[in-house]
Order: structure tokens, then sequence, then C-alpha cells
């Protein structure tokens, strides 16, 4: 956050900059408490992402819409979190840390406390749409803070423990739902999200103490107005693009004039960001891409969330609908894999900080291209165990590569770009998401088509994914480690 105008009166005071005195190895309890508070708050957020996916055939009967309308459960989702973290960048310049955290707790806690007492389909969505909008803000807030915070030399640790939030979350979604599915309604499950929701708003309004101190960056409403079309657009256009059935191998026109209303708005929304740049007043600011190991960084992190966003959603299709495995054991089979990698995570960051990132995210590539050969080979009689294991081998070869790519992308940052560099990486997964689903699910639907097969169209898409992860390799062999004050000078001027 920048550092050009003072704290409101009424606020709490600013944490000393930890990360700024080199002397100081140490966090403060302050710090720690403003950590942990995030990451559980994040926690939250992050597991409430894939906690409604099992639910969605539910939620069919129930409400009675058709399998594409629920799936705007999931897409406006996703689409309401790629048009709002491209301007946390900006909200976090201008509010202070506890008011961007009640901000977003807040309206997750509104979005949560609606689904509950939601009386038909409309309703719902629009709790969703509020839920993501203050998911957007959360991972954001929380990575800016820990740059902040941390000093250089403990930031692959902490990192390494934030693994355990952004892994562990997702991969408990489905267990969880799974369970309380099998005996309970669809409303318990944002039920069983509203108390822990509630009690991080709780702690937080009561303990978190500001970080940094506030700007005076104006919002430049054309910036805004231009999210929509560009990363909405993009989103919508490859969720569409990849919302096929077996049988269909035609592209549909609304995807097709999305991701080109799309592309246009993202070249004109780039051209006025590199504008306002010049007056140092841009809504999301691209000079992070100066720093060559953050652009390296990111490029790795968006080839594996290709492959991941496309395995995560492909494997229990595979598991449902070839080896017609119910629900829960669906969730239950996918948790060992969250866990190892959640944790791992602290693990993968202590070695971070004591040998760099090049190890780690060569030997996850590898590992990542290794699983996902494996998965290209499923036959009708897969054994369960094994998909278990090479699920928990994939999530570690994951864990090898996000907690060393987060750290060694973000530390050259100078603090002024901490909150865009964050929002660009929280941006452009998204986007990745919603490319890797939609690219694995159109090659899954059109080879199963052509074949008749659903596991000729499993593993076509697959074996895709496998050949998208051989980039991450060569992306991991250009790693260098950043941190100190020479690397990070040099870094820019790459």
């Amino acid at each position: 956050m920048s550092n050009s105008a003072p704290q409101a009166q009424s606020e709490p005071p600013a944490v000393a900059l930890a990360a700024d005195s080199p002397e100081t190895d140490k966090l403060s309890r302050q710090s720690v408490t403003v950590i942990v508070t995030l990451l559980v708050a994040t926690f939250v957020v992050i597991l409430n992402e894939t906690i409604l996916n099992v639910a969605l055939p539910h939620l069919m009967s129930d409400l009675s819409v058709n399998e594409s309308t629920v799936q705007w459960l999931a897409t406006g989702f996703m689409l309401t979190m790629a048009v709002v973290i491209p301007t946390t960048g900006f909200i976090l310049e201008r509010l202070s840390t506890r008011q961007a955290f009640l901000l977003a707790i807040g309206l997750f806690t509104a979005g949560t406390a609606l689904a509950v007492v939601s009386q038909g389909f409309a309703m719902l969505l629009v709790a969703r749409v509020i839920q993501a909008a203050g998911t957007a803000v959360m991972m954001p807030l929380l990575m800016t803070t820990i740059l902040t915070l941390v000093p250089m030399s403990k930031r692959g640790m902490v990192m390494g423990n934030i693994t355990i939030a952004i892994s562990v979350a997702p991969a408990l979604g489905p267990t969880v739902s799974g369970l309380i599915l099998a005996n309970f309604s669809w409303r318990f499950i944002f039920l069983f999200v509203l108390p822990i929701a509630i009690a991080a708003m709780i702690i937080g309004a009561k303990f978190l103490t500001n970080v940094g101190e506030t700007g005076q960056q104006k919002l430049d409403t054309l910036s805004v107005l231009l999210t929509v079309p560009a990363f909405g657009g993009l989103v919508y256009g490859l969720s569409q693009l990849g919302n096929h059935d077996a049988g269909s191998t035609g592209v549909s026109v609304a995807a097709v004039t999305a991701l080109a209303i799309g592309v246009v708005s993202m070249l004109l929304f780039v051209v006025r960001q590199l504008r306002l740049q010049k007056h140092d007043a841009p809504l999301l600011d691209l000079r992070a891409f100066n720093y060559r190991m953050f652009t390296v960084s990111v490029l790795l992190m968006v080839v594996a969330m290709l492959a991941l966003f496309g395995s995560v959603i492909l494997l229990p299709i595979y598991l449902q609908r070839v080896l017609h495995v119910d629900t829960l054991t669906t969730g239950l089979l996918l948790l060992p894999g969250g866990l190892a990698m959640g944790l791992t995570g602290p693990f993968i960051g202590r070695l971070y900080d004591k040998f760099g990132p090049k190890p780690l995210t060569i030997s996850g590539s590898i590992l990542m291209v290794l699983s996902l050969w494996q998965y290209s080979m499923l036959t009708d009689h897969t054994e369960l165990w094994w998909i278990a294991i090479v699920q928990t081998v994939l999530n570690v070869a994951l864990a090898l590569i996000f907690t060393p790519a987060f750290t060694n992308g973000l530390n050259p940052l100078p603090p002024a770009l901490y909150s865009h560099g964050s929002a660009i990486i929280s941006t452009l997964q998204q986007v990745a998401g919603a490319a890797g689903t939609a690219l694995l699910v159109s090659i899954f639907a059109i080879a199963s088509a052509a074949s008749g097969n659903l596991v000729v169209g499993t593993q076509a898409a697959f074996l895709t994914a496998a050949l998208i992860a051989v980039v991450a390799v060569i992306l991991s062999v250009m790693m260098r480690r950043t941190g100190d004050p020479a690397n990070a000078a040099a870094a820019a001027h790459h």
C-alpha cells in the first residue's frame, strides 16, 4: 500500500513495517494476529468456492432449473471474481487494512446469509455474486499484508502456510458438501460456512490493526467500466466454450462473441492503464511486469492453473460418469491430495528460504507432467486407490510450484506495487482457470462424441493437460531467486 497520506483519526494505528527492517527477523505478536485473522477468513472464502459444485444436481431438482441454468451459480461466481479482482489494487490503496477486511468479510457474510434464506434460483444467484465480491478482495488483501509485514528471509515459510488455505480449502469443499448432502438439504452448506464467517468478522473487527498507510489514488471510471467486458467477457466466453455435453461438438456463437468482445476490451484496458501509469493513477499497475521474475512466476502459475482447473473438473466427471462413483466417494478420493498439498506447504516454504525456487519448481513441474500423463492412460476399470495416489502426487507437485512461484514473483516488487502485483496474479489465475476448464472440457466433449466413448475423451483431455504442463518445466528452468535489493534492481532492467 502506498505511503502518501495519513490514516483517518478513527482508525487504529498502522503496524510497524517489519519487512522494511532487515534486522527485525521476527514477526511481532500484532503482525501474527493480523496474518492469522486474514488466513482464517481466506480459508473460509476459498472453501466456499468449491463447496457448492457437488450440490448442483440437488439444486436442479429443488429449484426446478436445468443444467445450463444451474451452472450460472459457478459461472456467475467466477465472472464476479474476474471483474472485481482488477479493482482490488485501487481498493487496497484507498482503504485501510481493517476497512478492506471488513468490506470483504462483510460482503461474503451477507451473501452467505442471503443464500441460506434464498427462495428461488435468482435470489441464490444474487447471493453467490455478493459472496464472490467479498472473496475477490480477500486474497489480494492477504498477499499484500504478508509482503508488507513479513521480512524477506521468512516469506517462503509464511507463503508455505498460506498454501494450507489456498489448497486444503478447495480440496475439503467437495468432501464437506458430500457429507452435508448425505444427511441434510443444500441450505446447510451455507449454514456450515456462515458461523465461521461471522466469527472471523468479529475477531477481525476486534483485533485487526492497519498495515501501511492509505493512498489518495483516484478511481478511473473508464478503467472500471472496461473491466466488465474485458475480464468478464474472457471468463464467460471461455466457460461457455467448455460448456459442452458429451454428444455436442459445436462451438457456441455467444461464446465466440463474448471472447471477441473480451479480447478487444482487454486491449483497450491495457492501453488505458499504460496511459494512466504516466500520471501514477492506473486502476491496475502493469509496471509489475517490468520485473522479470514476476513475469516468469506469473506465467508459471498460469500454466499450472490451466492444468489444475481442467483436471479438477475432468476427474469428477470421469469418476462419476465412467466409474459410476457417488459424490461423497469422489470428494473423499480428492481429499488426501488436498491435505498433502496443504501439509507439505510450510515444509516447501522453508526449503524455498534455504535453496531458492529452481530445485522446487523444476521437481514440481516434472511431477505435474508425469501425473497428468498417468491420467491420460485411465481406463473404464482403473482402480480407485491408484487414482488417489496419482492425485496426491499431482497436488504435491502443484505445492512445489505455487509456493515458490508466489514468493519469488512478489519478492522483487517495491511496496507501491504489492497490491497491484497480488491483484494481477489473482486475476490471471481466474482467467487461466476458466481457460483450462474450457479447453480440456471441450476436448473431452469432442473426443467423446467422435469416438462414442467417454474414456477416449478423458484420455485426450488429460494428454493435452500433460503437454501444456511441459511449458511449466521450461519456465521452471528460467527461475532465479529474488529477494536482495541488488537482484531486484537488476531484475527490473531485464
